[in-house]
Parts: structure tokens; sequence; C-alpha cells
């Protein structure tokens, strides 16, 4: 199953520095549902969206209608999502739906929605030198000043600063 992304967002050749293409950026987000699937729960950065479902836990979701998500959300995390969205891939009201996700998952949709976005885009910045508002773009946030809000909210650091931490990291 290949990831959906905007591809009016995307320059298909790169951008002459070093940028990603369309290619490699399918790669990138193929290699980190790869990834998520392998680790053990919250290995890819922190407390992240690699966490494994809780399974049969009283009011949580099937072990199938956890998988659906899981994989509805891994497609689709980089576009706006309406919570009834993914409450109907489970076939569950949005009540029931929120309740029993943030059971099985052990934070809510929104949250893990985030966390999906927050590792896709430390990926982008770690391996690319695209811009932190293109980076932010096809992460699936509605501006640079957002994803920044955010990264800073939940990663403690700002994107600027998560670039330079992951390319002093390569060096040493």
């Amino acid at each position: 199953m290949r990831p959906q992304l905007d591809q009016s967002r995307i320059v298909f050749g790169g951008n002459g520095e070093g940028g990603l293409g369309l290619n490699s950026i399918c790669e990138i987000s193929r290699d980190r549902k790869m990834r998520s699937d392998d680790g053990p729960p919250g290995s890819a950065s922190g407390p992240g969206p690699a966490r494994q479902p809780a399974l049969n836990v009283k009011g949580g979701l099937s072990a199938h209608s956890a998988r659906k998500v899981q994989d509805f959300l891994d497609q689709n995390f980089t576009r706006k999502i309406a919570l009834a969205e993914m409450a109907a891939v489970c076939g569950l009201s949005s009540y029931h739906f929120v309740r029993a996700f943030s059971r099985t998952f052990g934070v809510p949709p929104h949250q893990y929605v985030l966390d999906l976005r927050l590792d896709f885009a430390e990926r982008l910045l770690a391996e690319s030198r695209m811009t932190i508002t293109d980076i932010a773009h096809l992460s699936g946030f509605s501006s640079q000043s957002h994803f920044t809000t955010v990264m800073k909210k939940y990663r403690r650091l700002t994107p600027l600063q998560a670039r330079f931490g992951k390319l002093n990291s390569k060096l040493r």
C-alpha cells in the first residue's frame, strides 16, 4: 500500500540543492511504516506512533479494527482527516471510536496523528535539505508556524534545532 501524498506540493526532480523528489519521499514514508512495524513500541523517536495497540482491552478496538484504523492513518496522516472518517473505518460512532481508540492506543486519535506527522517531519528534516515550510506542508501541518508550535510543545525542539541535532549526530 502506497501512502497518498499531495503531489502538487512535491517537486518531482528535487530542488537542485539536494532536495527530495517524489520517489525519495515515498521511500521515506514507506521506510517509516516498516520501521514502526519492526521495532519495539516507542523506538522510532521517542514516544510516538510506533506504539503498538493494546489488544483485547476492555472497551477498546478489536484487533481487526485497530489494524484497519492504523493502516488508514499511516496512509492518510498528511491530509486533514475528520474524526467521523476515522470512526467510519471501524464502523463506530465518533463518540465510541474516540473512547475505544484511546483505550487501545493509549492516546486520543488527534495526538496519534500529530505523532505520525512529527515523526515523518523529523525524518524529512534529517534526510533532506527541503525547506521547513515544505516539510510542514508535506507532513500535514497547516503552516510552518503550526508545525513549529506543535514540535516545540511535544518534542521540545524547533524544526531547525532538530535538523542541526540530527546533522551533528551524523557527524560524530
